[in-house]
């Protein structure tokens, strides 16, 4: 939460969900200088026969004003779900029993950062019609996944050249 503080300038909105240790991570990032509300959805039984990998049917939401002044209308934790799912679909590391689940935390913060610098800097979005590093003014043209590459330290030990063609089939991208 800090980390999030340190890069946002201004008064904000925040939602989050009923998990409590956000109360305190929140004040202790912002103090009193935010917005912020709880969302908790209310589940009931589930349906379906296999309740295993069955999800309960939401049937409602609580809403609460945690500090601040949060305009009601904006207490959502939707766009944060659907990052999520854009997130585990992208990448198989975050599907649960597959063989593409992470099992270091280093290759999955690795995993994690290139999956979020193509997304922001190289994958042009249906809706804005550009990449949001162009909307958010911090970038002028779409970066090609070579661009991704060259941020990376060049090797001080071992091979001499980074296997580009290993980093391309990693984004889905063809030669």
């Amino acid at each position: 939460m800090e980390d999030c503080a340190s890069r946002i300038r201004g008064r904000v909105q925040l939602t989050t969900d009923g998990h409590k240790p956000y109360l305190q991570a929140v004040e202790g990032a912002f103090g009193m200088d935010i917005d912020f509300a709880t969302l908790q959805k209310i589940y009931g039984a589930s349906e379906e026969p296999e309740k295993r990998y069955s999800p309960g049917k939401c049937i409602g939401c609580d809403m609460k004003v945690v500090m601040g002044n949060p305009d009601p209308a904006h207490v959502s934790t939707s766009y944060v779900e659907r990052q999520n799912l854009t997130m585990r679909m992208s990448m198989r590391r975050f599907t649960r029993l597959t063989n593409g689940f992470s099992k270091k935390a280093e290759n999955h913060c690795h995993a994690v950062a290139l999956h979020y610098m193509y997304y922001n800097y190289c994958r042009v979005h249906q809706t804005l019609r550009v990449t949001p590093a162009m909307e958010a003014g911090l970038a002028t043209t779409p970066w090609t996944v070579d661009d991704l590459i060259a941020l990376l330290p060049k090797p001080t030990v071992g091979p001499s050249r980074i296997d580009r063609e290993l980093y391309r089939k990693a984004l889905g991208e063809s030669a």
